[in-house]
């Protein structure tokens, strides 16, 4: 069942909206436009919490309605509603039509189509009983608690969105979308005496729960999560000071994300408010850097299928060996640029303006054995797994915080550290990469990233990467 077909029954047979009605409303509000849409959502959520041995929450939501948008030149005219009917829908294309003013544009194009899937239309929702899902978070804790004695406290989550999204431009051009996703986190609380702490992991897909949440792969995330919670039982405090660091592979990658990913995205360069602002063709990176976004990995929690402007998702590279070659666009920020859109326009629902977002950002590998990265560094730090942290998007200064790390000294890796954080500025970080592994990999699938205050799923990777003379935050000087 195509999701044009699936989405004319939600959005029409199901509300009694006249598809020609509907399209001759957004075709008059945009006359003399030179962009928008009509963008209409349903979707369906859950989500299930694990605590102290038992069920602490269980919610279930469905959210439905409708986004339409006018851009003359660089003003953007917007109007959102729950209710789906034409009576609203023609107040709202009265709003947004205010913002042409005296403008007459041209309208853009609409995108080209492809017949490309990157997930199953199901609706992963129903792929498990109540009592299954219940069952998977007992499982979970009882499996934890038999791993180690010092395990103090487990948390799990189960949650899934289904979400369906048809697309309408002025010249009767449609779009439409089925996403569905998973997810699923566990924390695990160790104890040692009085001292407590914590690890996490988590994974998740474009796909269904039955196929997905089975025994091996939570049991895998319940080792991490323990793993990394009795590493740090055993830690020192970290050094502070200048050294090597050395990123892991996968979701380490975050730091790429936040400090570097951003600061590439086409609105902040048109507003030349990024430090890659004006920079296309200039080495920004040491040699051997290579970026991309790919929103066409099949499966994966950052990819679409198409947009939220409808645009395909593609490949788009942005830094290659070193040197600035892409920004990632959304159609309104492509065309005050001179450029099109790379299929970067996202928003997190009805209610929001699209934006050029990231999908699935990655650094890819080089031809180092991640061995021989350790084994060339005197002394520094080995981040296994990267927390939360801080960056300031239009100057790239950041501050993560790791959440397993390691000492490493004369090419091996020793004792455990904790409170080290990594400080440093995106730009520059990029040229301190001495050594890029082969050892690439994906994070596991439990990214978002905010921006405009807005959400959306996104995914991460690089190989293990060798940064010199980075700035350690610890609690010692020694």
């Amino acid at each position: 069942m195509s999701a044009l077909f699936q989405t004319d029954t939600l959005f029409f047979a199901q509300t009694g909206m006249d598809p020609d009605a509907v399209q001759g409303i957004v075709r008059d509000a945009l006359v003399g436009m030179d962009d928008g849409e009509l963008y209409l959502e349903f979707s369906q959520s859950e989500g299930f919490s694990w605590d102290d041995g038992k069920l602490k929450s269980a919610s279930f939501d469905t959210a439905q309605g409708f986004g339409l948008r006018a851009v003359a030149d660089e003003a953007v005219g917007f109007a959102h509603a729950v209710n789906l009917d034409e009576a609203t829908l023609r107040r709202a294309a009265k709003s947004v039509a205010a913002v042409r003013g005296g403008h007459q544009g041209t309208m853009q194009l609409s995108p080209r189509g492809t017949n490309a899937q990157l997930y199953p239309d199901l609706n992963p929702l129903n792929g498990l009983s109540f009592e299954k899902k219940v069952a998977v978070l007992q499982e979970i804790d009882a499996y934890a608690r038999s791993r180690d004695p010092r395990v103090h406290q487990v948390s799990a989550s189960l949650s899934a969105e289904w979400q369906a999204v048809q697309i309408i431009r002025a010249d009767g051009w449609r779009g439409a979308d089925i996403r569905p996703i998973v997810s699923i986190n566990v924390s695990v609380v160790t104890r040692d005496g009085e001292r407590l702490e914590a690890g996490s992991s988590g994974a998740g897909t474009r796909g269904a729960y039955d196929s997905y949440v089975v025994a091996e792969m939570w049991q895998s995330l319940v080792d991490r999560a323990l793993h990394k919670a009795l590493v740090n039982l055993e830690a020192k405090p970290a050094k502070a000071g200048e050294m090597t660091v050395v990123l892991g592979p996968g979701w380490p990658a975050v730091l790429l994300h936040e400090a570097v990913g951003h600061g590439l995205e086409g609105d902040y360069n048109r507003k030349k408010t990024s430090p890659f602002a004006s920079l296309l063709g200039q080495k920004v990176a040491a040699e051997g850097v290579t970026i991309v976004d790919d929103g066409t990995i099949e499966g994966r929690r950052g990819s679409l299928t198409i947009d939220d402007e409808g645009t395909p998702s593609q490949r788009t590279t942005l830094i290659e060996n070193g040197v600035l070659v892409g920004y990632l666009q959304d159609r309104m920020n492509a065309r005050l640029m001179g450029g099109v859109s790379t299929g970067n326009g996202r928003r997190e629902s009805f209610a929001c303006k699209p934006c050029p977002r990231m999908t699935n950002t990655m650094m890819l590998g080089g031809a180092h054995d991640p061995q021989d990265i350790i084994a060339s560094v005197k002394n520094g730090i080995y981040a296994a797994d990267i927390g939360g942290g801080q960056v300031d998007i239009t100057s790239g200064k950041f501050v993560f915080t790791t959440t397993e790390a390691y000492e490493i000294e004369n090419g091996k890796i020793g004792r455990p550290v904790k409170g080290a954080s990594l400080v440093g500025t995106g730009f520059e970080s990029l040229k301190k990469i001495s050594m890029i592994g082969n050892d690439f990999a994906m994070d596991r699938g439990v990214g978002n990233c905010g921006k405009n205050g807005q959400q959306v799923p996104v995914g991460i990777g690089q190989p293990t990467l060798r940064l010199d003379n980075m700035t350690v935050g610890g609690s010692s000087m020694e």
